[in-house]
């Protein structure tokens, strides 16, 4: 009996193999695969008059663009673009765009790095773990419990024997309302906890802070990656460590502070606004000499974001990876998962978010993220092996 299916196609790969089930010849293949891979393109604050060329040429192409009254009336000012095409159109354009004027040529070259990352990114990958280590005595789950160094110490252990790929160490608590914590005080908790795990355990150790001198002297210690909430805002002689020891450094976005990020979040295109704070920290850090390779984004979940900003950044998490950068994601235990999960909407305590936090990571990881920062290693570490297995069949 005649079967007709819809098939699931994730990479390109994918799409050559199920033509050489069916027998395509390997010409054939190389001709035909990039007709199978549709990405959707959005262009913004582009002039009207190239916005129409790029129509033109689309349409001439086979596919399609999407532009506003203004563009299809050639009135002047700026405007964006949605084109609807398969990676062969997406491959024409840029050919046709090489001789064009007003800023297509440069429009030309973001396309063509753009496309480059998506197929970069839709092929499987490896998934790392970052475990929490909170060495505080108010964190909003597990507080106090690791603030003795012994504790700390033996928790990092065996986050590391459970997979753990990364320890994320941290002094001061950065959730909603937390106070800022002075510099000795930080210090004091964290550096003598990294001075022992460097006696203890093999893999690196993340130091999140966002103060130069705790970055400085934790580096000094042994430590080989930055986490900074503030996306090296609150400290400007951050940008000069991370730069001189030329270590990873994760920026984050936030809105506000852990003091009061919480009390009115607001954004008229949350992800897009993210998007543009990446691009301009981006940007400072280039410019300041730390090196492309060293540069991870964190899109910040739960640091100024309502339930649904946190759950649009989710479901559209994959459009930051236009930027280029590996993707953070911390999720665990946070209130958000709480609310989901309480129908009366007050919200479930961290203890009861586990089953929440491991389905966002799921979740992240079909979506592309790179390391998910996690407060349960076990749990996460099973989850994530499973979808990576999925996944690369």
């Amino acid at each position: 009996m005649t079967q007709v299916r819809i098939i699931e196609i994730q990479n390109l790969e994918k799409v050559k193999e199920e033509m050489r089930k069916i027998g395509v010849d390997k010409e054939g293949i190389e001709i035909m695969a990039g007709k199978a891979m549709s990405p959707v393109l959005k262009i913004e604050n582009i002039k009207n008059q190239a916005a129409n060329i790029l129509k033109q040429e689309m349409l001439g192409l086979g596919g399609e663009a999407a532009v506003s009254y203004e563009v299809c009336a050639f009135k002047p000012g700026l405007s964006s673009v949605l084109l609807f095409g398969t990676l062969k159109h997406y491959q024409q354009l840029l050919e046709k765009l090489t001789w064009q004027p007003y800023e297509l040529p440069e429009i030309r070259k973001k396309i063509g790095e753009v496309l480059e990352i998506y197929l970069k990114n839709s092929r499987p990958k490896k998934i790392q773990i970052m475990g929490v280590l909170n060495v505080t005595p108010d964190s909003f789950f597990n507080g106090n419990k690791y603030f003795d160094l012994k504790k700390a110490v033996t928790h990092a252990e065996e986050m590391a024997m459970q997979g753990a790929e990364i320890i994320d160490l941290g002094g001061e608590s950065t959730r909603p309302g937390a106070e800022a914590l002075p510099l000795e005080e930080e210090l004091k908790r964290t550096i003598p906890v990294i001075k022992e795990l460097r006696k203890k355990i093999k893999i690196a150790i993340s130091i999140d802070t966002y103060k130069s001198e705790v970055a400085r002297q934790a580096l000094d210690c042994g430590a080989k990656m930055v986490n900074d909430i503030s996306g090296l805002r609150f400290d400007e002689q951050m940008v000069e460590i991370v730069g001189k020891y030329q270590a990873p450094v994760i920026i984050m976005h936030m809105q506000g502070t852990p003091r009061n990020m919480q009390e009115n979040p607001e954004y008229n295109d949350v992800v897009k606004e993210i998007y543009t704070f990446f691009e301009e920290r981006i940007n400072f850090c280039l410019n300041a000499g730390i090196k492309k390779e060293n540069i991870l984004l964190d899109p910040g979940i739960g640091f100024g974001k309502t339930v649904e900003h946190n759950l649009e950044i989710l479901r559209r998490l994959n459009e930051f990876h236009s930027l280029g950068y590996p993707l953070v994601l911390g999720t665990s235990r946070k209130s958000f998962i709480g609310k989901i999960l309480d129908p009366s909407g007050k919200g479930l305590p961290p203890e009861e978010r586990l089953e929440g936090s491991i389905a966002s990571y799921v979740w992240a990881v079909i979506k592309g993220a790179d390391i998910l920062r996690v407060h349960d290693v076990k749990e996460a570490k099973r989850a994530v092996k499973v979808v990576e297995a999925i996944m690369s069949r």
